[in-house]
């Protein structure tokens, strides 16, 4: 007789192999896709001699970046824990995200160091070869992130995210296009790439406040400790709760270790089901790894005061 469970944990595996691949193919298509409209970009905003198209070029060259770093990290994800980094190499995304922020930073200030002076010196630009490039924008972002955005993954769902940055930057860079054509504001031009540059830079520093805070293992900003700590002793067993700590390996996922003190002994039947149950309401709340460390009432924790928050 077949094992039922053995069956259900086996089909289980392989369609999460399947849909770590599918995701990880999402992505690499995304990245080429990306890689060479960012290539074809550079050349069109030199020869239309538009600092708009050179500053989403900058802008684009990031989410390149990003998407292949997105790539590596996330065949990277699926390693399991081993003596080097117990708990698996989620948190190398994070070094992406750095090198990424770092790259969009210095590329909007060079940007910016040639758009302002334009401000106030406009130069002719080609409006038509601009335009074209703009369609092209709009389809080529627009069909990478249609493709991501059918992904479940957390890593799908941002970069995809990021695209819709770009298709919105190659729509505002399609109407200043037509308005230079037929209104000769050539001042667009410039004025585009600072808005495109500043906003760039924003969200850069959205990114790395983030990326800052998960590093410095601060609690997800999705999860209240105080709300956790009062859940959990309402259950019967549960006389109290302490050293209670919550943090995200990578942004997505969240671990947690707590301390319970029990009102009484529990056998191990009783103290399995406690723990799971625990485990369940702390699932909820979008932790997903959770060790648990169970007291006697008036035992003494050498922890309990050492990491009370304030």
């Amino acid at each position: 007789m077949p094992n039922n469970h053995y069956s259900h944990q086996h089909s289980h595996i392989h369609s999460h192999d399947h849909l770590h691949e599918h995701e990880t193919g999402n992505i690499k298509a995304a990245f080429f896709l990306n890689l060479v409209f960012t290539l074809v970009e550079i050349t069109g905003g030199f020869f239309t001699n538009s600092v708009a198209i050179l500053s989403d070029a900058v802008h684009d060259l990031g989410d390149s970046l990003s998407l292949g770093l997105a790539w590596y990290f996330q065949k990277m994800s699926a390693k399991k824990g081993d003596k080097m980094f117990s708990y698996g190499y989620k948190r190398f995304s994070l070094l992406g995200a750095i090198i990424n922020s770092i790259v969009l930073i210095v590329g909007s200030i060079f940007i910016l160091s040639t758009a302002v002076p334009r401000l106030f010196h406009p130069s002719g630009t080609h409006a038509g070869g601009m335009f074209l490039l703009a369609i092209m924008g709009v389809i080529v972002n627009g069909a990478a992130m249609f493709r991501l955005n059918k992904g479940k993954s957390m890593n799908e769902r941002v970069v995809s995210l990021h695209l819709l940055e770009d298709v919105l930057g190659w729509l505002a860079v399609l109407v200043g296009s037509t308005l230079i054509y037929f209104f000769n504001w050539t001042f667009i031009d410039p004025l585009l790439s600072i808005c495109i540059s500043v906003f760039v830079l924003y969200n850069v520093y959205k990114n790395m406040r983030q990326t800052i805070h998960i590093i410095f293992q601060g609690t997800p900003e999705t999860i209240d400790p105080e709300e956790i700590e009062d859940e959990v002793t309402k259950f019967s067993e549960i006389d109290s709760v302490h050293d209670l700590h919550v943090w995200s390996a990578d942004g997505s996922f969240n671990i947690s270790t707590i301390h319970v003190v029990l009102n009484l002994p529990l056998q191990p039947e009783e103290l399995i089901g406690l723990k799971s149950r625990i485990r369940d309401l702390l699932k909820n709340k979008g932790i997903q790894h959770v060790t648990i460390e169970t007291e006697w009432k008036g035992e003494e924790c050498l922890y309990e005061n050492c990491c009370k928050r304030g």
